[in-house]
């Protein structure tokens, strides 16, 4: 009885979204990851249907007013897209479908799909996130203060989730968004019709 669900999941850089993510997909089975569509070219080692759909300008383009995207942007004359037909097909197979995305997204996404499970990840403390962003020894002073102003802006975005967890530690915040899940499919409304058609089924027997 209980009803698939569309799980999406953003934050600010450093909250560590693509750990949990990662962790989340290795413990839940029948949770699986939506992949993008996306114009750019394939990097060595990137596997079409894998890492990407990988797709031409042109039949991209020709997908947009078919309204084959929950959500897509443009970015550095290329698109990326969430189509639609993945997500839904296995959620009619009853697996959940897990969506990490940027918050613009998350919020186009919510408009097409408002029966998803949007979840907010959140770092334990802004001293914390920042020394997560310097730790990656990848950013020049310039570009960390840039990302860590860009956190506090993102993280006001928070209000528009269904829910948020502190990614103090990932096991924990692991847990956490399985237990969401579990909540939500359970949830009366998700599944209301069939409960009652289920139960006079029964009575009539």
């Amino acid at each position: 009885m209980n009803k698939a669900q569309l799980v999406v999941i953003s934050g600010p850089s450093g909250a560590g979204k693509g750990t949990v993510c990662k962790q989340l997909l290795q413990e839940m089975k029948n949770l699986k990851l939506s992949i993008s569509a996306t114009t750019r070219e394939p990097r060595i080692g990137e596997v079409d249907g894998v890492n990407y759909h990988f797709t031409s300008k042109y039949d991209f383009e020709k997908q947009i007013p078919a309204d084959s995207f929950f959500e897509y942007a443009k970015v550095y004359d290329n698109y990326y897209g969430t189509p639609k037909q993945y997500v839904i097909e296995e959620i009619e197979k009853g697996n959940n479908v897990l969506l990490e995305i940027d918050i613009q997204g998350a919020l186009q996404v919510k408009d097409k799909y408002p029966e998803g499970v949007f979840i907010f990840i959140l770092p334990p403390s802004m001293k914390e996130l920042k020394n997560r962003i310097v730790g990656r020894g990848t950013e020049t002073k310039e570009a960390i203060e840039k990302r860590f102003n860009s956190a506090l802006k993102e993280i006001s975005y928070v209000k528009q989730y269904d829910y948020c967890v502190v990614n103090d530690e990932v096991n924990e915040a692991v847990a956490s968004i399985k237990s969401i899940i579990i909540a939500e499919q359970c949830k009366v409304k998700q599944d209301i019709k069939n409960i009652i058609l289920k139960f006079k089924e029964e009575l009539s027997c």
